[in-house]
């Protein structure tokens, strides 16, 4: 079975590494900003980076880290995380990207497992990265800014002038973590092949041009983050500017100060830009197009976004694991509610999860994906890697979607996370998208409750607007005419917020612990 190849046609995947593949585009535009700092407006030329880069990775060369070596960062998005990362990758290296908002147990596990000998953060996680790398392999921790301990600056060295050789498509990149929704995070192994694939895969339908700006809030440890914006953006010749973290004032100041012409989102930054009256007070004129990705957004906010701003509103899809992207809407080709079209050299199956058996057009299964920009499978665990990854290459992503006539791509929900009523089977995105369209509400989140008589059923946390005194009979009467009886929660819980991971994703687990602690 070959599945539904891309209807865009293949990429021929250039024998380059990412950092390469990067300074294609910082050539011949080196006095221009590539990065600035969006909270103090510090710059960084496309000459400076690519000076930086080559002198980090000479400097890690002499210490006796590179090649070979395995380099963590900790830190938020900054200038300089693009040039600890490349770096290290121009160096013969492998970079394992940590999550800022991680304890030091969750720190250690993510060092012990990727085998770092080197931990790059700043001084405000300083105390946590030494209580984490306590007992692990990490020789070094430096600071990216600080009076006191090992600088950046102090461990730049002669610029390496080539990249070191590697094997470009079996020698490890970089580790992200997964989200760990099961078991502890696992360390995707992403070869230079798989990025400069994306990459280019991307970069050949996102029609991205050297007049775009990004405000770069998604974290630059996140998949998401780091191939679109911190590589596939630059390498577009656009230009970045970061957030260190995400605050919806800073953000709606910097796309107007700047001029932002495309935002890369998530869903609660697409409900926010929908639904808070704080948009209204700043000249969102410049925007052209609003991306979200990392988790399904209803179609009913995917369009109230797009009509707020005056922009082309779409989506895309990806996991850690695809580099990450395998969907886009390309070309204004415009679904509401669907991640788009296969990008180019990536081919799809819907697969029924009991047979096994390829589905056609329409019918509702589990994704599968192939193509150059699957990982190579889960460090240190064949089992997961096995699970995931079938011998002929194809990656069982665990979401359930369609794929109509068009080549047009619906996610539905994920396989272990639907709820069964009934035998009726109930996708909490759904319901939440359902929810998230009444306007006395902002965000919702959707769990199965373990239910004697029905098997399961669904619970619903969900935010009220400002102001909003909407009740659960409110919504009761919103959801008969929306949704199926079978699909209805059979609770309404009224929270102040929805816990979500730094790309969006609802984290269930949380709540399941919630539920299960009160009764």
């Amino acid at each position: 079975m070959t599945g539904y190849p891309s209807l865009h046609g293949t990429v021929a995947v250039d024998d380059v590494s990412i950092t390469e593949k990067l300074f294609e585009g910082l050539l011949g535009r080196e006095e221009e900003s590539a990065i600035i700092d969006g909270p103090t407006g510090r710059t960084l030329t496309a000459g400076a980076l690519m000076d930086q880069i080559r002198r980090l990775a000479g400097g890690l060369t002499e210490r006796g880290v590179l090649p070979g070596g395995t380099v963590a960062i900790l830190a938020p998005n900054l200038p300089e995380y693009p040039v600890v990362f490349h770096g290290v990758a121009w160096g013969g290296g492998t970079v394992t990207t940590i999550n800022p908002t991680y304890t030091a147990p969750e720190i250690r596990h993510q060092l012990e497992d990727s085998g770092a000998v080197m931990l790059v953060t700043i001084p405000m996680f300083e105390e946590v990265a030494r209580t984490a790398a306590e007992g692990t392999s990490v020789r070094d921790i430096v600071l990216i800014g600080g009076e006191n301990g090992l600088s950046l600056g102090d461990v730049m060295g002669a610029p390496l002038e080539a990249q070191a050789p590697v094997d470009l498509g079996e020698h490890i990149l970089v580790l992200p973590y997964s989200s760990g929704t099961t078991g502890r995070p696992k360390g995707v192994m992403l070869t230079h092949r798989n990025l400069v694939a994306n990459v280019q895969q991307s970069g050949a339908v996102a029609g991205i041009t050297p007049d775009d700006v990004a405000i770069a809030f998604l974290p630059f440890f996140h998949i998401y983050g780091m191939t679109v914006l911190m590589n596939l953006f630059l390498q577009q010749r656009a230009k970045l500017v970061t957030m260190p973290r995400f605050e919806l004032e800073l953000f709606l100041r910097l796309i107007q100060d700047h001029g932002a012409t495309r935002l890369y989102i998530v869903p609660p930054v697409a409900l926010a830009l929908a639904k808070h009256p704080m948009v209204a007070e700043f000249d969102m004129a410049s925007v052209k197009e609003v991306f979200s990705g990392a988790a399904p957004l209803g179609p009913e906010t995917e369009v109230a976004v797009g009509e707020r701003l005056g922009a082309s509103s779409v989506q895309g899809y990806g996991m850690t694991e695809m580099s990450p992207i395998s969907h886009m809407t390309i070309g204004g080709n415009v679904r509401h509610g669907s991640s788009g079209q296969a990008v180019p050299s990536t081919e799809c199956r819907i697969v029924d999860p009991a047979t096994l058996k390829d589905l056609p057009p329409g019918e509702e299964g589990e994704l599968w994906v192939r193509g150059p920009q699957v990982m190579k499978g889960y460090l240190n665990n064949a089992q997961a890697t096995a699970e995931t990854l079938t011998p002929d290459g194809w990656l069982r992503t665990g979401d359930l979607a369609i794929i109509d006539a068009d080549g047009f791509m619906f996610i539905r929900d994920r396989l272990k996370e639907l709820i069964k009523y009934k035998g009726f089977q109930v996708a909490p995105a759904e319901v939440e998208a359902a929810l998230i369209a009444h306007p006395g509400i902002v965000d919702a989140a959707v769990i199965g409750r373990p239910d004697e008589e029905a098997g399961e059923v669904p619970v619903a946390f969900v935010v009220r607007a400002p102001g909003s005194e909407v009740t659960a009979e409110d919504l009761h009467a919103h959801c008969e005419g929306c949704l199926a009886h079978y699909k209805h929660p059979g609770e309404y819980r009224f929270v102040d917020s929805v816990p979500k991971s730094a790309s969006g994703k609802i984290l269930r687990r949380y709540l399941r612990d919630q539920l299960a602690a009160s009764g």
